[in-house]
C-alpha cells in the first residue's frame, strides 16, 4: 500500500532520487531568495516598513537553498540540473502569477499594487510550502539525516505564511480588500494547476530513477489528479482566505496587533 511516508522514505534513501529532490528544492528556494531581495530593494516609499520583513523572507529562502545543498554535500553528491517541467516558479510566472522577473530586474520602484500582487502570490505559495513541509515532517521528521533540516524549514515556512496573512489583512483594512480578494483567487486557481503539473513531472522523473513499475506510477498519477479535482472544486479556497495568525510579527519589525476582520 502506498503512503506518503513510504514514498518519501524511498525517495530520500536512494542517492539519485535524493539528488534530484534536493536540487529541485534548492533551486526553488534560491529563486525565492532572489525575488524577495529584489522586491525589498524596490518597495515603494509608502510601504518601506515592509522592506525588512521582505528582506528576512528572502534571507530565509536563501538559507533553505543552502540547507538542501548541504544535505547533498553531506552525501557526497552534487546538484543536478532541474528539469524545466518541474520548475514551479517559472511555470507560475508563465501563467502571469506574481511579479515578473523582467520587472524585478529593472531598477524601477514598485507600486502598492505590485506589493499586493507579491503578497497575494506569496500567501498562496507559502500555504503550499507550509503544507508540504508539514507532510515531510510527519513522514521523515525522525530521519537523522534530514529531520532537523526539515523541521527548521517547516518552522520558517509557517512564519512566512503568518506574515503574508497579517500584512494582507493590514492592507485590506486600508481599502485594498477588493484587489486582494481578486489576486488571491487568481493565484490560487492558477497554482493548483501548476502544482498538479509539477507533481506529475516530479513523480515521473522519480519513477524512472527508482525503476517503479508502471502500476505504481499510474496509481500515483491518479492520486495527483484526484487531489487536483478536490482543490479545483473548492479546496483552492484554503489558499485564498485570510485570518489573523496566532503569531503576529512573525518576520520582525513593528508589530500591528489591531484586530482585523477575516476575509
Amino acid at each position: 500500500m502506498l503512503s506518503s511516508r513510504s514514498l518519501f522514505r524511498e525517495i530520500l534513501e536512494n542517492d539519485r532520487s535524493f539528488q534530484l529532490f534536493c536540487s529541485i528544492a534548492a533551486s526553488g528556494e534560491a529563486q525565492g531568495g532572489w525575488e524577495n531581495a529584489r522586491i525589498a530593494a524596490l518597495v515603494p516609499e509608502s510601504l518601506r516598513d515592509l522592506a525588512p520583513k521582505i528582506t528576512k523572507h528572502g534571507a530565509d529562502e536563501d538559507k533553505h537553498g543552502r540547507i538542501f545543498n548541504a544535505l547533498l554535500k553531506k552525501r557526497g553528491l552534487e546538484p543536478v540540473p532541474v528539469p524545466q517541467e518541474t520548475d514551479y516558479t517559472m511555470l507560475l510566472e508563465r501563467r502571469g502569477i506574481g511579479l515578473m522577473h523582467e520587472k524585478l530586474r529593472r531598477d524601477e520602484q514598485l507600486t502598492e499594487h505590485d506589493i499586493i500582487v507579491y503578497l497575494s502570490h506569496s500567501r498562496v505559495t507559502e500555504q503550499r510550502a507550509s503544507d508540504q513541509m508539514a507532510m515531510l515532517l510527519d513522514s521523515c521528521g525522525d530521519d537523522p539525516e534530514t529531520g532537523r533540516a526539515i523541521r527548521m524549514i517547516s518552522n520558517d515556512e509557517d512564519n512566512h505564511l503568518a506574515y503574508c496573512h497579517e500584512e494582507l489583512l493590514r492592507l485590506a483594512a486600508q481599502g485594498h480588500e477588493g484587489t486582494i480578494r481578486r489576486n488571491l483567487r487568481q493565484c490560487a486557481r492558477a497554482e493548483i494547476v501548476v502544482h498538479r503539473e509539477v507533481s506529475l513531472a516530479v513523480m515521473s522523473h522519480m519513477g524512472r530513477l527508482l525503476d517503479w513499475p508502471a502500476i505504481k506510477t499510474a496509481s500515483l498519477a491518479v492520486g495527483i489528479h484526484g487531489m487536483y479535482q478536490v482543490e479545483r472544486f473548492g479546496g483552492w479556497r484554503k489558499m485564498a482566505n485570510l485570518t489573523m495568525p496566532e503569531k503576529l510579527n512573525a518576520l520582525g519589525g513593528q508589530a500591528d496587533i489591531a484586530t482585523t476582520p477575516v476575509i
